[in-house]
């Protein structure tokens, strides 16, 4: 994609979802923001992709679920949602006390320490992800065009992977956009590692509420890869490059 398309494309995509918090009238907003991101990665990644391979990625394949995850404050909301409500499959396998599990041998790790730990995602159940509905942009973004590749890079044989490009990309601009507009609207609009957000999010009840009112939650689990006065610097330079 080039420069200037995704530019346009990051301008329209922070557009409708500022029109959709501005007309938020105590609904479901963490269901309406998410289901626009996700409906438009989905759309945009399979037109995209057409001039691409296909991915060598399919159910069962969960060679790639020992990286740590990151998501936005509506991501996690939703997944606490989803095990707290979800299908009995769920409350079967008991997805809360694995994530809480997981989260104790995982909390501060780097993303090198966590590949090395090599441990897999507590929401897999023989290779399934439980929560695939939910998902957060992470997932949904990280592709592949061999699954060999993966395998080896896991093992520490190789170093490159062939990653889908239109998967990366979208996931990116989606992603940044929803970040850039929600800091806009006053909310909550940091990156999380995803075990330990969930187990903190599941531990309250009320993080929902307070998210609406403008709360920052769940600071320790931050991602402090880049600093939020930069992330915000970089917002702001967007804004003014699209308008």
């Amino acid at each position: 994609m080039r420069t200037e398309d995704a530019l346009g494309f990051y301008a329209a995509q922070a557009q409708a979802f500022a029109e959709t918090l501005a007309s938020f009238r105590g609904g479901d907003l963490i269901g309406a923001i998410l289901t626009q991101a996700f409906s438009s990665f989905d759309g945009n990644v399979g037109f995209e992709a057409g001039d691409y391979p296909p991915v060598d990625c399919d159910k069962g394949c969960a060679t790639c679920c020992t990286l740590r995850v990151t998501a936005t404050a509506p991501e996690v909301l939703l997944i606490e949602r989803f095990i707290r409500h979800g299908q009995a499959r769920g409350r079967e396998l008991n997805l809360a006390k694995r994530v809480v599990k997981a989260n104790a041998e995982t909390a501060g790790l780097d993303e090198a320490r966590r590949v090395a730990l090599r441990r897999r995602c507590p929401f897999l159940e023989r290779g399934v992800c439980m929560i695939y509905p939910v998902r957060p942009l992470a997932c949904r973004g990280h592709a592949c065009y061999d699954r060999k590749a993966c395998v080896d890079a896991a093992k520490g044989r190789i170093t490159e992977i062939p990653y889908s490009e239109p998967h990366r990309q979208f996931r990116s601009l989606i992603q940044n956009a929803l970040q850039s507009t929600l800091r806009d609207a006053g909310y909550g609009w940091g990156l999380y590692e995803l075990n330990q957000a969930v187990t903190l999010a599941l531990a309250d009840a009320s993080n929902l509420d307070r998210w609406l009112a403008g709360e920052n939650l769940w600071r320790g689990a931050a991602i402090g890869d880049v600093a939020p006065a930069d992330m915000a610097a970089a917002f702001d330079r967007l804004k003014r490059m699209t308008e």
